[in-house]
């Protein structure tokens, strides 16, 4: 079970679902607006991860930084090659001791860093 779920602040929640549901895919669990036309909150779950996606200005400040662990980095590499959603994409490295990871970039200039421990 997931403890601690992160937040990114995002301008535009229609790319941003875009990147993280038919890019990296997440699936939106819940979205909530205090008016039709107010920011969004929302949440995003893939293989028992979450993230909250905020257009709320007080949450959190933009270029957050978050590490997913998975089994195979390399399997998620695979999965995204080709996808013009994620793109550049570098394939996954050995950078820092102990991890196999590869680095991605949302919209907004959020950073995704998919880690295996190796």
């Amino acid at each position: 079970m997931q403890n601690v779920i992160p937040a990114f602040r995002i301008t535009n929640y229609s790319s941003s679902k875009e990147f993280y549901v038919k890019g990296l895919g997440f699936k939106v669990d819940w979205e909530h607006r205090f008016e039709p036309d107010f920011p969004v909150f929302a949440q995003l779950t893939r293989d028992e991860m979450t993230l909250y996606l905020t257009e709320h200005s007080g949450d959190c400040q933009f270029g957050g930084l978050i590490h997913l662990f998975v089994p195979n980095v390399d399997d998620w590499y695979s999965e995204f090659m080709g996808n013009p959603l994620i793109d550049p994409i570098e394939p996954p490295d050995e950078q820092i001791e102990g991890l196999r990871m590869m680095n991605i970039t949302d919209p907004d200039g959020n950073q995704l860093r998919i880690c295996t421990r190796i």
